[in-house]
């Protein structure tokens, strides 16, 4: 039984180490551009989208489409960046293991 006390009392601290990293990466921002560089997105690690910024050279009322493209895809880098840097900084905490409930 002492066995499964000292369990319980590492998944609460790496619960509580999980929440301090959660807290930090809510605050974390990472950005991705498309375009070369005509379009940039912002992006928390937490997933929310910050700014989105385009350069005004590439607005134009003719191609909607094209601009629309461009937010799209630097959107999407912002995204995937987000989520790789909350995977790592996630993984250091769980050293890798995949437990459910726990993110």
């Amino acid at each position: 039984m002492a066995g499964l006390g000292k369990f319980l009392k590492q998944a609460q601290k790496m619960q509580a180490e999980m929440t301090r990293v959660q807290e930090e990466l809510a605050k974390r921002e990472v950005e991705a551009s498309a375009g070369g560089g005509a379009v940039k997105a912002t992006a928390r690690c937490d997933g929310t989208i910050v700014s989105v910024k385009i350069d005004p050279k590439v607005v134009d009322p003719k191609d909607v489409e094209m601009l629309e493209d461009l937010i799209l895809g630097a959107v999407t880098n912002a995204l995937q960046s987000a989520k790789k840097t909350q995977d790592e900084e996630l993984a250091k905490v769980t050293a890798g293991m995949n437990l459910p409930g726990m993110m």
